[in-house]
């Protein structure tokens, strides 16, 4: 009886459960799948196990079992699931609530839409908005007068598409108590009038004087805006997104959305780089997770190039005398990312003139001492001068990029930069020579949080209509092979988080998106029209449009 009794325990610990337990939990199949992975680029099925794949390629070994799902894709196009390596949250499920005025194409349109908006609110209720763009208009300013006349008694408060400029009404700007001798805030600009009075548009860090008295947000408003931000994401094939600068607030809502199990993307979470919140961090050090980790310091170096605060050495082209703002001197930055190296975080500057990014590659090279191994990032690194791209090099600085902010700019940008800046801007193919990792994002809601049409702009450097022909500055276009892995495997890289996703191989998260149109080999054009039919987080559909 007792060899009996040993016999059956070891054959439970050793024969039958294991072998059920090697079963997968999910098999796609008849797929046309692009794994991102240069080893084994494409297969036909996978596996799936506990939320991570355990077999791909175009035959399996591993059977279904009674409980095993299966997905058939009908010959479809599967990826891995897209990375946003630059986008707001917050902000994006604000505007979601809010309104958009990417698209509006007048101040008077401004206007009404402001007008219908404070017949629905009590007077004194805060409207605002967010993308308006002067160059959707001939790139005159706006000024108070035509918000004034919408809502006299509602104050009002309007973002720019690029986040780096506000427009306020006469109420706004009487509560925020600003006058002709109110003076520019350090790192940020008053545009006024003649008389010196302010004409409604604050520039960069001269926004927080209305914002402060703006209501701000509740917990509950954040995580409301980061829960709906979530589901668009995944709607649109993002299983993660590098949130780029957020509060305890916003960290303490995603909590809670993870413990609800309301998350359908991974957020790799940037603090910024002074506050109480960095103090905090500096104690514990990074946090790091499936759903949510915080191990990277958000620091803003200059404006934005449409409202004239990128840093240049020279003068803009078209705006004689305006180089732009430098928000943070090299030694600002150089001291954040001493502490950062010390404490394990990794430091990630917002750079887009050439001067706010020389003098970032610089302090990173003193904080680094050599140390190559951080990864550190610039994001967006717009407009490099040619000799400063080694520097990336010098240091293994990645370039985090935003493809779409390049065909969103350049019906302006040669005109703002000149013939001679404009060859060191939106340089991706450069990047890419000189082995510099260069994940891809899109900014959003700056841009639409779409990656298919980020994947668009990176290989046609077109608008939607197709212009110009051939492209804008075509020698930097990307393959769609390198665009792919800018959105995969680029941006788990640069997280830290390769070993676990970024590319569909065994041992890897199950993440992946399955799409309507096959975008590695359709027509450009095709792209646009593109959507996606399933997305997968770990093993789990989150979002179908069945």
């Amino acid at each position: 009886m007792f060899f009996i009794v040993v016999f059956a325990v070891l054959a439970c610990a050793g024969g039958a459960f294991p072998a059920s337990a090697q079963q997968p939990d999910l098999i796609v199949e008849n797929a046309r799948i692009y794994t991102a992975d240069p080893a084994k680029p494409q297969a036909k099925a996978m596996a799936i196990r506990d939320g991570k794949i355990v077999e791909i390629g175009d035959k399996l070994t591993l059977a279904a079992g009674p409980k095993t799902r299966k997905i058939d894709a009908k010959g479809a196009a599967i990826l891995p699931g897209l990375i946003d390596a630059h986008g707001h949250m917050e902000n994006l499920g604000d505007i979601l609530d809010t309104f958009d005025l990417r698209n509006v194409k007048t101040i008077a349109e401004v206007a009404a839409i402001v007008k219908k908006k404070a017949s629905t609110l009590p007077a004194g209720a805060w409207i605002r908005g967010r993308a308006w763009d002067q160059t959707n208009w001939g790139g005159v300013l706006p000024t108070a007068a035509a918000l004034t006349e919408a809502a006299p008694n509602h104050p009002v408060y309007l973002t720019r598409v690029d986040g780096h400029a506000g427009w306020a009404n006469a109420k706004a700007i009487e509560l925020a108590e600003v006058t002709s001798a109110t003076a520019d805030p350090a790192g940020g600009k008053i545009i006024r009038d003649a008389k010196g009075n302010p004409t409604g548009v604050f520039v960069d860090r001269a926004q927080g004087l209305i914002r402060a008295k703006i209501p701000p947000a509740t917990l509950a408003d954040t995580k409301r805006h980061l829960e709906h931000a979530a589901r668009e994401c995944a709607r649109l094939g993002l299983t993660g997104v590098h949130d780029a600068g957020v509060s305890a607030q916003a960290i303490a809502a995603y909590r809670e959305l993870i413990s609800e199990g309301k998350l359908p993307v991974r957020v790799y979470a940037m603090i910024g780089g002074e506050g109480q919140l960095w103090r905090e961090y500096l104690k514990k050090g990074p946090e790091i997770g499936d759903k949510l980790t915080v191990r990277c310091i958000k620091l803003v170096s200059d404006g934005a190039m449409g409202s004239g605060g990128a840093a240049f050495w020279q003068p803009y082209s078209d705006e004689p005398g305006n180089n732009g703002l430098l928000i943070l001197s090299e030694a600002d930055v150089e001291r954040v990312s001493k502490a950062a190296v010390e404490k394990g975080f990794q430091v990630a500057t917002h750079a887009i003139g050439d001067r706010a990014n020389r003098t970032t590659l610089d302090a990173y090279a003193k904080a680094l001492g050599g140390k190559n191994d951080k990864r550190f990032r610039i994001e967006h690194a717009q407009v490099i001068s040619l000799p400063d791209f080694k520097k990336f090099v010098d240091n293994s600085v990645v370039a985090s990029v935003q493809a779409t902010h390049a065909t969103s700019d350049m019906r302006w940008a040669e005109k703002r930069l000149g013939a001679d800046r404009v060859v060191g801007a939106y340089a991706w193919r450069r990047f890419l020579n000189m082995g510099i990792p260069m994940p891809n994002g899109s900014d959003f809601p700056v841009e639409s949080p779409n990656p298919l049409w980020g994947f668009y702009a990176s290989i046609t450097r077109q608008d939607h209509s197709g212009n110009p022909p051939g492209g804008w500055r075509p020698q930097e276009k990307l393959t769609r092979a390198e665009t792919l892995a800018s959105f995969t495997r680029v941006g788990a890289y640069a997280a830290f988080e390769e070993s676990k996703k970024g590319t569909l191989t065994a041992g890897k998260f199950a993440d992946f998106v399955m799409l309507s149109t096959n975008i590695m080999e359709a027509p450009p054009a095709d792209i646009l029209k593109t959507h996606v039919t399933m997305t997968v987080l770990g093993g789990e559909i989150v979002y179908s449009e069945k």
